[in-house]
């Protein structure tokens, strides 16, 4: 299957930023007015399959937006979020951009399982890192 990211013509939001490292446009399910996804234009699916200056570029690029919504929306907040593996539904790594605010009833879900200690989950990241 093509990545629809991967070329700009199937993309039929409206852009709102363009470089050559990155393009930015408005989400076509928004959760909020003024939902921004933030995609590189090389085809990547996971955060940790990017080059650091891609990564670096795009975080520079996240914060120009997110100071862009706050002029334009005045929200109560904002969120900048990606979704990695089986949970990037499109494919192609993308962060979204939104203003948030008080009562706007997105939230984080949690499961009832069991979470493992913290104190082991430490050790286990301090190895890998």
């Amino acid at each position: 299957m093509e990545c629809v990211f991967c070329h700009k013509e199937n993309i039929v939001t409206d852009f709102v930023y363009e470089d050559e490292i990155v393009m930015a446009f408005m989400d076509m399910d928004p959760i909020n007015s003024g939902h921004v996804l933030l995609i590189p234009k090389e085809h990547y699916l996971d955060v940790d399959e990017m080059p650091d200056d891609v990564l670096a570029h795009l975080m520079i690029v996240s914060k120009k937006i997110v100071s862009a919504l706050k002029e334009i929306f005045l929200p109560d907040g904002y969120s900048v979020m990606q979704n990695g593996g089986e949970f990037n539904d499109v494919g192609h790594y993308h962060l979204h951009i939104f203003p948030r605010y008080k009562g706007d009833g997105f939230s984080w879900m949690y499961g009832g399982e069991k979470k493992k200690d913290a104190v082991d989950i430490v050790v286990e990241i301090r190895k890998r890192l």
